[in-house]
């Protein structure tokens, strides 16, 4: 077949057939296996229009699948009027031109489909460089496999050996086709990581002017109701919608909880299983907002039957980003749609700092603004200092950091109570090492 389409990674408004391989350690809900799958399909707007299953030991060197089921895709692609087949594994470029060349039709592996998603999805500059670095990096290896066609003109044999397919005149282009695309997507790739380093770097910056805030940061496995708890907190307005990957923009806004405690929230975008991971890396930017924050809150739809594998899918990215000692509160969304108490209860049980609640009803939010009060009281410190009453720069730099709590003069020295985060206790003490500190003070 045609090898062209394999430059348009887009499912939209194709008619899709879902292919699924379980394998032994599959961390798939075997009630519906290709649940995720479709949403994910319907979230790159193809329409599934049937779905195929085989249960594995291990995949098939050639088409992953068994030759006799992908010879089966073929014939129910044909008769459902499938023109993409969608597989809820990553493939090899080889494990796809051996499907195509079986199936007579474009081959998209979970990968695949993910990035076209974020594709769609990308409204910012900054996202949409993200995107596309993550597409690139995950072409870049896959050229050979897609320049296919033009090998077959140079002769499957190689340019030099004699009886190449083609003939004289016709070996080689291929390779040379190759090499040129392979130099313009290093090139490419290269620009798009110093132009994503730069806004790496401001987006720190931005991060930084917030320290002196108590930072939280909202992470979950996708269409977990993160944007719903964000709204009900502080009435960002963030859209809500019933898909996977709705938003891929970070926003902070500004949350009152009370008691003269405020703090910075930041939702980020949701995880999924398998989720690929050069699209993490180049994410990074967006995710900065978790890697500073004080807190997170990870956000878990306990109505779930997957929700212990969604659970650690998140893990297992907040692994890959550093994150797994971050100070950090459960919160089992959903749960007015529970069925199962006593799934509920085992999750529950996963963490010490657990709350559960619904977003949308509003029932258990104040719970979870008194977790997050805790952990703010944890993190800061209170501390008396003795200060020279002419460091005039201290204690400017003190008031704007910190929270005064009583001031008074004491053998003419300015003595001063201040409530300060770690990280503003830390900087205080690089700023003036020999700063006096006087006995500690309880919260």
């Amino acid at each position: 077949m045609s090898k062209e389409h394999r430059i348009d990674q887009s499912v939209k408004q194709e008619k899709a057939l879902l292919v699924g391989v379980i394998l032994p350690k599959s961390q798939v809900d075997l009630r519906d296996p290709l649940g995720e799958l479709a949403r994910l399909a319907d979230a790159a707007g193809a329409k599934v229009v049937d779905t195929i299953l085989q249960k594995r030991d291990r995949p098939a060197p050639a088409f992953y699948i068994g030759k006799g089921k992908a010879e089966e895709i073929a014939t129910r692609a044909e008769a459902s009027g499938a023109n993409v087949i969608i597989f809820d594994n990553d493939l090899s470029p080889a494990q796809i031109r051996e499907l195509e060349e079986v199936v007579n039709r474009k081959v998209i592996d979970r990968s695949e489909l993910i990035l076209d998603i974020f594709a769609s999805r990308a409204q910012t500059k900054q996202a949409r460089l993200q995107v596309e670095l993550a597409q690139l990096e995950y072409t870049a290896p896959r050229l050979r496999g897609m320049w296919t066609h033009l090998e077959r003109v140079a002769g499957m044999g190689g340019a030099g050996q004699a009886g190449a397919v083609g003939g004289i005149g016709t070996r080689g282009p291929g390779e040379r086709q190759i090499e040129i695309d392979r130099r313009i997507v290093r090139k490419r790739i290269t620009a798009l990581k110093r132009e994503i380093t730069e806004i790496e770097e401001r987006k720190q910056r931005e991060v930084f002017t917030r320290r002196d805030w108590f930072t939280v940061c909202i992470v979950g496995y996708t269409n977990a109701g993160k944007s719903t708890l964000m709204n009900a907190l502080t009435d960002a307005g963030v859209l809500v919608e019933d898909k996977l990957f709705a938003t891929l923009d970070t926003r902070t806004r500004r949350w009152n909880l009370g008691d003269g405690f405020v703090a910075m929230l930041s939702d980020t975008v949701g995880f999924v299983r398998d989720i690929p991971h050069h699209l993490v890396a180049s994410f990074h930017a967006t995710l900065e907002e978790a890697v500073s924050a004080d807190l997170l809150l990870h956000v878990v739809d306990a109505s779930s039957f997957v929700a212990d594998h969604q659970i650690q899918a998140v893990e297992k990215v907040l692994a890959e980003l550093g994150l797994q000692e971050k100070s950090m509160v459960l919160v089992l969304n959903k749960v007015d749609q529970v069925a199962d108490e006593a799934s509920l209860l085992l999750l529950q049980r996963r963490k010490a700092n657990t709350v559960s609640l619904s977003a949308k009803n509003g029932v258990g939010v104040d719970k979870l603004v008194e977790a997050v009060k805790d952990e703010i009281r944890k993190q800061h410190r209170v501390v008396e200092l003795e200060i020279d009453p002419g460091d005039g720069e201290l204690i400017a730099w003190l008031a704007a950091h910190g929270k005064i709590m009583d001031q008074t003069f004491r053998d003419d020295k300015y003595v001063m109570k201040i409530a300060m985060t770690n990280h503003r206790y830390e900087q205080m003490h690089r700023l003036r090492p020999g700063i006096l500190e006087l006995a500690p003070v309880a919260p």
